[in-house]
């Protein structure tokens, strides 16, 4: 193992308890290939550190300006009420983050710190002590593949600490890397955001032929695979696009899926990032459509969980 390499990392969430089995620490890793366009991490698409600001957490109603005259780099101005404005067009491509360093309330904080993997197995050491018999680390994102090799050695440190193992994976990468990464893999969600290759490029940013691809190479491992989908309305909701799934995992005998509702929960990241919402007026997915696209699936002996009740 290369001691030096080093992953790009927005969180680490110690008592999760819905991104796998047991109590976990998940591990958020920068980076993704997709651009859904309703994704509540928009602050993980990007792997290397970037600005965000908080207008509701800054103090400038409170007369604080401390970050007044930091930015070296003509990006950051006020108001005539005080209130900071940065020139998302400048400050998007910033790489020393001045503002940040002088503000005291974290409204201009950068995303993303970059951790060696001895520095992460600690990490997941201190809190396997809190974990429950069948708890360990889930590797989620942005998409956890975008960083492979830090991925798959930090896989392999974690087994030699006989570290149960998860992931929330888009599978968005090549077969070769995909299987190797998922040697090391316990339970894992996969990301199943359309069945058609077009449609699915229309809202991701990405054609869907790898991430199908992988999940038929890893479907007869044995190892337990839980699809998952969010439901957006007029996208995938669609009766077709739901006989679609259910062919496509009955061909490939895999038999549970994860359905999440849709909600606006990213919303202010998207903001924090100087980005148009495109979804800032859509509503929550109704609990009566949740429940039909549930029975499709359970009608056609696939199990069927609604947003948190993945059973484990």
């Amino acid at each position: 193992m290369n001691n030096d390499m080093k992953g790009m990392l927005f969180d680490i969430q110690s008592f999760s308890v819905h991104d796998g089995p047991g109590c976990r620490t998940t591990v958020f890793m920068s980076g993704c290939p997709l651009k859904c366009e309703w994704c509540a991490n928009p602050e993980s698409w990007k792997k290397e550190q970037h600005i965000m600001f908080s207008e509701g957490t800054c103090k400038y109603e409170k007369g604080c300006n401390i970050c007044r005259n930091k930015c070296l780099y003509g990006g950051l101005s006020f108001d005539e009420n005080n209130k900071p404005q940065l020139n998302w067009e400048i400050c998007k491509n910033c790489k020393t983050f001045e503002c940040s360093k002088a503000c005291y309330y974290n409204a201009l904080k950068v995303c993303g710190r970059e951790y060696e993997i001895q520095e992460l197995i600690k990490i997941l050491t201190r809190d396997n002590h809190s974990w429950s018999s069948n708890g360990g680390v889930t590797f989620s994102g942005g998409e956890p593949f975008y960083q492979s090799e830090f991925l798959i050695n930090t896989l392999i440190e974690c087994k030699k600490n006989y570290f149960h193992t998860a992931i929330e994976t888009t599978a968005y990468i090549d077969n070769k890397t995909f299987l190797e990464a998922m040697k090391y893999i316990d339970f894992a969600f996969i990301d199943l955001k359309h069945m058609d290759r077009e449609k699915h490029k229309q809202k991701t940013g990405v054609y869907n032929d790898l991430i199908l691809e992988n999940i038929e190479s890893i479907a007869s491992s044995g190892k337990r695979i839980v699809l998952r989908m969010p439901v957006i309305r007029d996208f995938n909701d669609t009766y077709q696009n739901i006989v679609d799934t259910i062919s496509f995992m009955k061909k490939n005998d895999l038999v549970e899926i994860n359905i999440l509702p849709f909600h606006r929960l990213g919303e202010s990241k998207w903001k924090q990032l100087g980005n148009e919402y495109k979804y800032k007026y859509e509503e929550s997915t109704p609990v009566k459509k949740l429940e039909e696209i549930q029975d499709l699936f359970l009608e056609n002996n696939i199990a069927c969980y609604i947003g948190h009740d993945t059973a484990f």
